[in-house]
C-alpha cells in the first residue's frame, strides 16, 4: 500500500491522561505543531498539504469534536530557535498536545552532539513543566545524508532521551528508509523535487501515521504507563 511500513516507527513512552480524559468527554482538542520546514510545509503544493493541516483533517474525522492543529513549523531552524518560540508559545496560549519536530538540520548544520543534547531536555522541560503532553518527532532519512554515522548519533539521541525522559517518539527516519529499502522509487515519490523535502503525499502519509500514534497513545490506560521502550505502532497503511 502506498504509505504501508513494516518498521516500528512510533515508541509510547508515557501516557496522554488529559488528553485522553478530554476526548472521553467530545472536548476541543488543540495541538502545537512546531519545528523548522518539515512542519511548516517546504515542498507541498500549499499550506492545506503540510503535514498539521492534514493531521487536523484526520484526526478530526477520528473525533469529530473539534481539532485545531496549529502549525509553527518556520524553515532552516536549528534546535535553539526552536526551543525559544516553543517556551513563548506555551507561556502564551494553552495546549493539548506538542508535536515537536527536531533534528535534521541540527545534524546538517554542524551543531556540536552534546549541544543538541542539552537543547533537547531544555524543551522537553519547557513542555513538562507546562503540563502538557509531548511527541518527539525525530530526524527525516534522505538519500543524500553525507555523514550517515553522525546523522544517525542525532537520531539516536532523540530516541534516547525520549526513553530516558519519558516521550513517546514517532521516528520519520525508520518510515523513510523502510520506504527507501523496499524501493528508491517509492521514496522519491514521497519527496518533493528537490529531493529533499516531502512532496503532497508524503505529507499525507505522515499525518495518517502520527493520527494513528496519538490515536494509540490516546488508547492506553491512563493508570499506568506502558514501560520505557515499548513500541506499540508499526502501520501498514
Amino acid at each position: 500500500m502506498a504509505c504501508a511500513t513494516k518498521r516500528n516507527v512510533f515508541t509510547v513512552n508515557d501516557t496522554v491522561p488529559s488528553l485522553t480524559r478530554k476526548v472521553a468527554r467530545h472536548e476541543p482538542i488543540r495541538i502545537l505543531a512546531i519545528g523548522s520546514s518539515s512542519t511548516e510545509g517546504a515542498g507541498a503544493s500549499s499550506p492545506d498539504h503540510a503535514y498539521p493541516a492534514q493531521l487536523e483533517d484526520e484526526l478530526s474525522e477520528s473525533w469529530k469534536d473539534g481539532v485545531t492543529v496549529v502549525n509553527a513549523g518556520k524553515g532552516g531552524e536549528t534546535a535553539v530557535e526552536t526551543i525559544e518560540r516553543l517556551e513563548a508559545a506555551l507561556k502564551d496560549q494553552s495546549f493539548d498536545l506538542v508535536i515537536w519536530q527536531v533534528g535534521t538540520n541540527d545534524a546538517v548544520k554542524g551543531v556540536d552532539e552534546g549541544a543538541f543534547r542539552a537543547l533537547l531536555e531544555r524543551g522537553i522541560s519547557a513542555v513538562k513543566s507546562s503540563g502538557t503532553s509531548l511527541i518527539l518527532l525525530d530526524q527525516q532519512y534522505f538519500p543524500t545524508i553525507k555523514d550517515t554515522s553522525r546523522y544517525e548519533r542525532f537520531v539516536q539521541a532523540v530516541s534516547t532521551l525520549g526513553q530516558e525522559r519519558k516521550v513517546s517518539v514517532f521516528s520519520r527516519y525508520a518510515m523513510m528508509q523502510d520506504w527507501n529499502n523496499r524501493s528508491a522509487e517509492e521514496l522519491r515519490s514521497m519527496l518533493s523535487a528537490d529531493g529533499f523535502h516531502m512532496s503532497d503525499k508524503g505529507y499525507d502519509c505522515l499525518a495518517d501515521h502520527v493520527a494513528d500514534a496519538i490515536e494509540t497513545l490516546v488508547e492506553q490506560p491512563v493508570a499506568q504507563a506502558p514501560a520505557a521502550g515499548a513500541t506499540q505502532l508499526a502501520t501498514a497503511r
